[in-house]
């Protein structure tokens, strides 16, 4: 049996056998199925107790019988003079005052709107698109246009997106699906940071403890990194696979639940029934995987682990204790925080240079070419070919992480600089 796997099977047995191991496997699904129903519980409440109570001054006397507002809106039509509606917003009685001038019709005045502040980043927009609507509806009928043309502008048109493919055509879910590439990249950003620390700790533990220096004696220091980083991997698939399984199952039974508990939609009426129906079309907009996409990314997720947690082996073989790798820890998260500060210039232009190049560079390509694969059809030897630079990665990070790993369970009492961990990877 070679030194890679005996190292590889201790750290895992080592690590799927402690108590931290089995909580956290246990809490997994329930706070994964949290995160997802926090947000639809807040969008829920968010609306309830947002009202806004406004008071109009429509000094045209033309457009207010055209504004439309949305239900959290309690509007009240007023001729008071500014000084006494800035009273009532003093006292708590009105949340802020519209005033139209008789000029806005003709492009010369403003809208404007009296608050102490506050409302939400919504507000403002609110306002000005109910403005606007009226405006331009009262500005075509002074024009004498027909009350057909009325319904002509105010109709909007919708593009439905095809997508051509080999048995035909079918709807294209690019937007979802970029969504849901950015959430595995995402994943794959956590992940990597997760258990890539695990793996520094690991070291360092090591070499606190001494135990380096009787593990050093008996295998390589190659083997030692790869065994580590490769036991620990095998730790956190073996976590994910149950996540999933039982994450997949939870899902399926609060499915069920929530569906016996929602009445048809035609059983309801107005907004109700609405709302229900949109509820019924969640499903729909989760994309159909590929399993060739689910394929790459479990590559490109495993690929991203093993070059990172190269670095941060690296990293805890050069230090005595987790604060001292502080220094060297930004260099290794920097290019993962990158990617996900660029992701909206990816998903929006995934056959761009910028996009191209970054999905090529290892440090870089495990987040960024799940996003393009997600939003666009990438070439596969672009793929075979940005996994290939990966692998070459990381074994050339293992290669200098195992260098500094020879000079660095021996060195204690002292945080190595940058030309420090230079010089152990020259000597070693």
């Amino acid at each position: 049996m070679s030194q890679t796997w005996i190292i590889a099977h201790r750290e895992y047995m080592q690590r799927i056998r402690s108590k931290a191991f089995i909580i956290a496997t246990a809490l997994g699904p329930i706070l994964m199925l949290a995160m997802l129903a926090i947000p639809i519980v807040a969008a829920v409440f968010a609306t309830e107790g947002g009202s806004h109570r406004i008071a109009l001054v429509d000094r045209s006397g033309a457009i207010w019988q055209y504004l439309d507002f949305p239900e959290n809106f309690e509007v009240e039509i007023s001729d008071a003079d500014p000084d006494s509606l800035r009273a009532r917003v003093d006292r708590g009685s009105l949340h802020g005052y519209l005033i139209l001038p008789d000029d806005l019709l003709d492009g010369t005045g403003q809208a404007r709107f009296y608050s102490e502040g506050g409302g939400g980043l919504m507000l403002g927009e609110q306002l000005s698109s109910a403005v606007t609507q009226a405006v331009r509806h009262v500005r075509i009928v002074q024009s004498g246009a027909p009350e057909a043309v009325l319904g002509i502008v105010s109709e909007s048109v919708n593009v439905e997106m095809i997508k051509l493919t080999d048995s035909g055509e079918e709807a294209d879910g690019t937007q979802a699906f970029a969504l849901f590439g950015y959430f595995m990249g995402f994943l794959i950003y956590i992940c990597v940071l997760l258990y890539g620390a695990m793996v520094m700790r690991g070291v360092i533990e090591e070499k606190t403890n001494r135990i380096s220096e009787l593990i050093a004696s008996s295998a390589r220091p190659f083997d030692l990194m790869m065994g580590k980083v490769m036991g620990i991997g095998a730790v956190g698939v073996t976590q994910w696979l149950i996540w999933i399984v039982a994450g997949t199952v939870l899902a399926i039974a609060a499915g069920g639940i929530v569906a016996g508990l929602l009445p048809s939609p035609e059983a309801l009426s107005g907004d109700m029934a609405t709302d229900v129906e949109t509820m019924n079309q969640v499903g729909r907009f989760i994309p159909d995987i590929p399993a060739s996409f689910l394929l790459y990314f479990l590559l490109f997720f495993l690929g991203g682990y093993l070059l990172y947690s190269s670095l941060m082996a690296a990293i805890g073989s050069a230090v005595e204790q987790e604060s001292d790798a502080q220094q060297f820890m930004w260099i290794v998260v920097m290019p993962l925080i990158i990617p996900t500060v660029l992701m909206f210039n990816i998903m929006s232009s995934p056959d761009g240079t910028l996009a191209v190049l970054l999905s090529h560079i290892p440090l870089f390509s495990p987040i960024v070419m799940v996003v393009r694969m997600a939003a666009t059809n990438v070439p596969w030897w672009e793929i075979w070919l940005s996994l290939a630079l990966l692998a070459a990665a990381f074994v050339g990070a293992i290669w200098l992480s195992a260098r500094i790993y020879r000079v660095g369970i021996l060195s204690y009492g002292k945080k190595p600089t940058f030309a420090e961990l230079g010089r152990w990877m020259r000597q070693a």
